[in-house]
């Protein structure tokens, strides 16, 4: 994939298929270290030990509608390319957690993209469902709640077009104010 958002698009996609209600997706990057790290958190299903073990084999999915599953063995293949890694940790009804490290300067490391356009996306096809992002640039944080705006909406749809809108500015601005600074 060209682009780190859209491997983070099919992540948080498995999550909604897993049952998950919460995604927690949280994003580092520490220059110092030379890292970015991304890491995606549910608490859906979950899967067996054996699952787990297996799923960066790009012919184990668990979807019915296809034979392969290739949206984690090639995030496995890009952050080991930038002297990274990707680690996945499950439990059967507690969730599932992915874990990717790049070298943040690699050459070959694909840019973030469009988290934006990824995140408004997948809000406003999911709008049952309660997204935590948080962004972290040296030190720096960014933070998006669902569960906060849903508070504050008083049960206005996450994906009414003018909320939607708002939630694009607001990541748009929070990223541009942290990343300003590095």
């Amino acid at each position: 994939m060209r682009e780190l958002s859209l491997h983070i698009s099919d992540i948080l996609e498995n999550s909604r298929v897993a049952g998950a209600s919460l995604i927690q997706l949280g994003i580092k990057e520490d220059l110092e270290r030379d890292r970015l790290e991304i890491t995606i958190t549910d608490n859906g299903r979950g899967m067996e030990k054996e699952l787990t073990e297996r799923v960066f084999d790009p012919f184990v999915t668990s979807r019915t509608c296809r034979k392969v599953g290739l949206g984690l063995p090639l995030l496995k293949a890009a952050a080991q390319r930038c002297n990274g890694d990707v680690e996945i940790r499950s439990e059967v009804g507690k969730g599932t957690s992915v874990s990717s490290v790049f070298q943040h300067t690699h050459i070959d490391r694909a840019p973030l993209g469009n988290i934006v356009a990824s995140l408004v996306v997948f809000l406003a096809a999911n709008p049952e469902l309660d997204l935590v992002y948080t962004h972290e640039v040296e030190g720096r944080n960014f933070i998006l709640d669902t569960r906060e705006l849903r508070e504050e909406l008083e049960g206005v749809p996450l994906n009414t077009p003018s909320i939607l809108n708002w939630i694009r500015d607001y990541l748009r601005e929070g990223l541009r104010e942290i990343k300003s600074c590095a």
